[in-house]
């Protein structure tokens, strides 16, 4: 019951937070969001900050298993239309996951105010996919699938373009039919002229 009653309080911390930030957010609010009297807090937190950190421990594991990170690296596509595939499935999760979606809110509203925060956001929303992705197209030159090219600038532009249409989707839903198209016909334009088949082709 206790573990329940915490991870309540840690899901709508993430609701509120990501709404609000974490400034924005009185504690009293969120115990009574959970239905919980502000004193009922100290048998599971000890303070607002330890909720908080507690959080951002959560969710970090939380987006690793499911996402991968530089220390959770995805298997090496075996083609070009895997990295297509691969690449359309880890959008799809990342813009229509609910707390994969709150923690990238929440962390572009703490990112100037938290310095954990701040860390997080640059990984997350620069170097832990600039990485991620350099290991593929590493592993992806290796195998003969693409060109020889600097792998960390190859990854750098191709996350750039995809991450800037995933956080117009957080601000403008409704756009989001059209930006998930545009990142496909992102995708195959990039495989078009890197991959080595493909050059091979037209050759």
């Amino acid at each position: 019951m206790a573990k329940d009653t915490k991870e309540r309080i840690l899901a709508k911390a993430l609701e509120l937070f990501s709404q609000k930030g974490y400034a924005g957010t009185n504690i009293n609010e969120l115990m009574e969001s959970v239905g919980l009297v502000k004193s009922a807090m100290y048998r599971h937190f000890e303070s607002k900050e330890e909720i908080w950190n507690a959080l951002l421990d959560k969710l970090i594991e939380y987006y690793e298993e499911r996402f991968g990170s530089p220390e959770r690296l995805p298997p090496v596509p075996e083609s070009l239309e895997e990295l297509t595939a691969m690449t359309m499935r880890m959008v799809n999760f990342t813009i229509h996951d609910e707390t994969v979606v709150m923690t990238r809110k929440l962390l572009t509203i703490e990112q100037f105010q938290d310095e954990r925060a701040k860390k997080l956001a640059t990984k997350h929303f620069l170097t832990g996919l600039t990485e991620m992705f350099a290991y593929v197209f590493s592993g992806m030159m290796k195998k003969g699938l693409l060109r020889q090219e600097n792998p960390e600038l190859l990854a750098f532009s191709y996350i750039t373009p995809i991450s800037a249409l995933i956080h117009l989707c957080d601000r403008e839903p409704e756009k989001m039919d059209d930006a998930l198209a545009r990142i496909e016909i992102f995708v195959r334009h990039f495989i078009k002229t890197y991959g080595a088949k493909c050059n091979e082709e037209e050759s």
